[in-house]
């Protein structure tokens, strides 16, 4: 039987080579991967931590979207992260500052 998540994270990690503006220019990949320990550490279940291709944001920097709500959100460090695991995923409340 599949795995069934509360919160599925998709953090875009793509790349360009054609001059545009990309998540990965950001730090996604690391950022993503800190989120992904986050999670381990902090031993929530029912959380699934991935990369995802282009999520057509590119222009608004890192971008990450939550299922099932579909709650998208820009951030910037660790700090970010850290907030939206607490808030969202632990706390169930959506970080209004970060969400676009």
């Amino acid at each position: 039987m599949a795995e069934i998540y509360k919160y599925h994270l998709f953090f875009c990690t793509h790349e360009r080579d054609d001059g545009t503006a990309y998540c990965q220019q950001h730090n996604a990949q690391s950022l993503r991967n800190y989120a992904k320990q986050r999670v381990k550490e902090l031993r929530l279940k029912k959380v699934r931590v991935n990369n995802a291709g282009c999520l057509n944001r590119c222009a608004l920097g890192p971008m990450l979207v939550i299922y099932p709500e579909g709650i998208w959100y820009q951030y910037q460090n660790e700090a970010d992260i850290d907030e939206i695991i607490e808030s969202h995923l632990q706390q169930g409340k959506i970080v209004e500052r970060l969400q676009r």
